[in-house]
């Protein structure tokens, strides 16, 4: 028995958007640059960033990523040196607008969550998924990243376009 995509959908409670099938880039085998990057910016004001990531997604019709994490975290670290392969960064960048936001050792920029409702982090990194109208996509999916490190690069790349729009959609 096939379901549509309509029917699967329904299913798994997700918006049929959510389920637009947009091909990863193929990795194959790759070796993350060493050591790994300290994403996140201690100084960074994550609002005005937040903010101008969902106005530049407005513009654009790309999903925001906000991935909350903190520089101690070697999951959060392993998901910026993904963001850095070449061939994903040219993906995520044709897709989605991006915001890095340091939660510290979740005592540090606990409103930008909670303005999706999130009151307390269970995990980093946290990774929301959001609308160019600003809404959650992924509310019962946003630690999937939070065992990276033993996540291929290849499955977190696939991760990633499971919600990722079609450019062409995107900018219509």
């Amino acid at each position: 028995m096939r379901l549509t995509a309509l029917a699967f959908a329904a299913f798994l409670s997700l918006p049929v958007a959510v389920l637009a099938e947009v091909p990863s880039p193929q990795l194959g085998s790759i070796e993350l640059a060493q050591p790994l990057p300290l994403p996140y910016d201690l100084q960074a004001d994550a609002k005005s960033q937040v903010d101008a990531a969902l106005a530049r997604a407005k513009t654009s019709g790309k999903r925001v990523i906000v991935d909350l994490g903190g520089n101690w975290c070697g999951d959060c670290r392993v998901f910026a040196g993904i963001l850095a392969v070449p061939e994903v960064k040219k993906f995520v960048e044709a897709h989605f607008e991006v915001v890095l936001v340091n939660v510290g050792r979740y005592d540090t920029n606990l409103d930008i969550p909670a303005r999706w409702g999130i009151e307390k982090l269970a995990a980093a990194p946290t990774t929301l998924i959001v609308s160019p109208k600003g809404e959650l996509l992924n509310r019962d999916d946003t630690v999937a990243l939070r065992d990276a490190r033993a996540m291929t690069p290849q499955a977190v790349v696939d991760w990633l376009a499971h919600w990722a729009e079609p450019v062409s959609k995107a900018k219509s």
